[in-house]
């Protein structure tokens, strides 16, 4: 008896599971996609963070103020 409840009780978990991953993916699906096909174009060999530092200037933060350019 309790074997055939534990089933039950798996098969409705499972169940549930299943319903709730169905109802995320719908609701999502528009977002999901965009995102599932940036990763489809994305280089996994090429690093952005090498490329920042080769742009960048040593020793100066983006965030400094260069008194000589003035306010815009």
């Amino acid at each position: 008896m309790t074997k055939t409840n534990s089933l039950k009780s798996t098969a409705v978990v499972v169940g549930a599971l299943a319903c709730g991953w169905l109802a995320i993916e719908f609701a999502f699906k528009p977002f999901l996609e965009k995102a599932r096909a940036a990763l489809n174009k994305s280089d996994p060999a090429r690093d952005p963070d090498d490329e920042d530092d080769q742009n960048s200037q040593p020793g100066k933060s983006p965030f400094e103020i260069n008194p000589s350019e003035g306010s815009h």
